[in-house]
């Protein structure tokens, strides 16, 4: 009785934990979703439960933990999540200035995220293109949009059929770094590539 009386509440405390420390928001652009749902049922009414008077339990959640790897130049970065993985490629080692045709060390870069693609068994991918807040932000727009779809294209020929994409293009929305720097602007001038991990 005591022993499980201690696991109840051990377990309470960590739920309570993860609901206060969990993020408010975050800045993943549409489309990108991770499932939060408590793998247990807590009964917040369970008398077992030692909690200060009338104090109650949040709803229980998952924290999504994010592991994100980035090279020592920052041109590319890799972000595991528990459902997602994303890569990002700084737009200058895939194309040119203010272009949209693929460099060609992007070529080895994007099959090495087809690798990835087969090792998951993903069929469902996302490629977004982002721009930094320079210039105006139609251009942006469109510029994003054509170097997904130049990505996308690569991507489709490296897997072959049965396999669906989802293109947008933001330009300078959902930046992941500083835009007041050239550092900062330097990685969120970058195409994503995310897809559901396979739990495998």
């Amino acid at each position: 009785m005591t022993a499980s009386r201690t696991a109840l509440t051990a377990a309470a405390a960590l739920l309570l934990t993860v609901a206060l420390t969990a993020p408010a928001a975050h800045a993943d652009p549409p489309g990108i979703t991770e499932d939060t749902t408590a793998p247990v049922r807590i009964d917040p009414t369970n008398p077992n439960l030692r909690m200060v008077q009338g104090a109650t339990l949040a709803p229980p959640k998952v924290l999504n933990i994010k592991s994100i790897v980035e090279t020592d130049d920052g041109s590319e970065r890799r972000q595991d999540t528990n459902d997602n993985i994303t890569f990002a490629l700084q737009a200058e080692v895939l194309f040119g200035k203010d272009s949209a045709d693929l460099s060609t060390d992007a070529l080895a870069r994007i099959s090495a995220i087809a690798d990835e693609v087969r090792k998951q068994h993903a069929t469902h991918l996302r490629v977004f293109g982002f721009t930094d807040n320079l210039g105006s932000a139609a251009h942006g727009l469109v510029l994003s949009k054509q170097r997904a779809n130049a990505v996308q294209q690569e991507l489709a020929v490296d897997l072959g059929s049965g396999i669906t994409f989802e293109i947008r293009g933001y330009g300078e929305q959902y930046p992941i770094a500083d835009n007041s720097t050239e550092a900062g602007r330097r990685k969120n001038r970058r195409v994503e590539v995310s897809f559901p991990r396979s739990g495998g």
